[in-house]
């Protein structure tokens, strides 16, 4: 299927792709980026992010983040940035849903539980599962195991925030399921990812800046007064109140968050085409090879994100509720894998396993816990550690 013509010579054209690691027919309906796209979607690990924390707990309300809405936000940007410098959509559509499959239950406090649990047995990564979900964990095709997506998609995934293999690091150093993959596949693990894989993950970065400050608005961990006092937001709160005067707490919170979101696209676009042209970018492979990497916010703008990660990390993601809700997750985690390891015959039927050596049975109660919800864990820990009359 030829397809493509409004793509930029530094885009990865689907026409052009290496293909899957399983040779398949190829839809006559669908570019293989498109393919990989519905097979994101469709898959069970997507829709467990429905209720997977963001920052809050999932079931804590309805109107906050969850990885699920996380992912479409950062989609969505994805695709408006990508379209404004004709490279592929769907690639980047792709990258943006699938980035975050790897996650635990509880956020980062649940990886740090789990990776922390598996230091004896090679650690955890999120990414790196997202990678081993993809290649081996989704059972729905009968020729092989995973979803069999495209080397560019595989790519985009595993060095959406640059190179792994820099100066001296090897590939031992590296989480266990990437080294495993790294066996069978080679993903050029020391150079630059695609344009679309370093415009995927900044999209990440401007969605979850200006919906953690929208959520952290709406728990009322944060106020808009001291929003005022950063220099990005200050200002565009000070042309909102000279556009339309007093408004509402809400309508502002929106107006505000939907400011943010345009001026951290705009400064991506126009800086990502400057560093295209000073580095007489031409080609995905010119991308590859760069010197640094293609896509990436002004110094200025930069300096200025960098505040507000800031003040979110000491007014958010550190607030003392926050903090409460996550201890609790990690010792959900922590006494999970502690109480399974020991007792393996306690995990479900389905997901027993015979004759596994300690590290592969640690890796395979791993998955288990890191594949639950939100809710799911908890009711789990509930069944596993709650003592009832009839011990049921």
């Amino acid at each position: 299927m030829r397809y493509g013509q409004y793509h930029a010579s530094f885009a990865s054209h689907p026409d052009k792709s290496r293909g899957r690691f399983h040779p398949e027919a190829e839809s006559k309906t669908r570019t293989p980026f498109q393919r990989d796209r519905d097979r994101v979607l469709h898959c069970s690990a997507f829709r467990r992010l429905k209720h997977k924390t963001q920052v809050f707990i999932a079931h804590v309300g309805d109107y906050y983040r969850t990885r699920l809405t996380h992912s479409l936000e950062v989609a969505q940007i994805g695709r408006s940035v990508a379209r404004e410098l004709a490279i592929d959509e769907d690639l980047t559509e792709t990258l943006s849903l699938a980035h975050d499959l790897g996650h635990t239950p509880f956020g980062h406090a649940g990886e740090d539980a789990l990776h922390a649990a598996m230091q004896p047995y090679g650690g955890f990564d999120h990414n790196a599962q997202t990678l081993r979900i993809l290649t081996q964990l989704e059972a729905r095709y009968v020729p092989f195991n995973g979803l069999n997506l495209t080397w560019e998609t595989l790519e985009g995934l595993v060095k959406h925030n640059g190179p792994l293999l820099v100066g001296a690091q090897k590939l031992t150093d590296l989480p266990f399921a990437i080294q495993t993959h790294a066996e069978t596949q080679d993903l050029q693990l020391d150079t630059w990812p695609s344009l679309e894989a370093q415009i995927a993950a900044l999209s990440d970065d401007i969605a979850y800046n200006n919906h953690d400050i929208d959520d952290g608005l709406r728990a009322g961990l944060i106020r808009m007064e001291d929003l005022a006092t950063l220099p990005m937001i200050g200002s565009i709160l000070s042309k909102i109140k000279t556009k339309y005067g007093d408004i509402s707490p809400d309508l502002l919170r929106h107006e505000l968050v939907r400011e943010m979101i345009s001026v951290m696209i705009g400064d991506l676009v126009t800086q990502t085409r400057k560093r295209l042209a000073d580095g007489k970018i031409e080609t995905c492979d010119d991308v590859r090879h760069a010197a640094r990497a293609t896509a990436a916010f002004s110094d200025d703008l930069q300096a200025q994100l960098d505040e507000v990660k800031a003040f979110l990390m000491a007014n958010v993601y550190q607030h003392h509720t926050v903090n409460r809700s996550m201890s609790k997750a990690q010792r959900i985690i922590r006494e999970m894998f502690e109480l399974l390891i020991r007792e393996p015959g306690l995990l479900p039927e389905s997901n027993q396993l015979t004759g596994a050596d300690e590290n592969a049975l640690a890796r395979h109660i791993c998955d288990y816990i890191a594949g639950m919800t939100d809710r799911f864990a908890i009711e789990e820990h509930h069944r596993l550690f709650d003592i009832t009359d009839s011990l049921a």
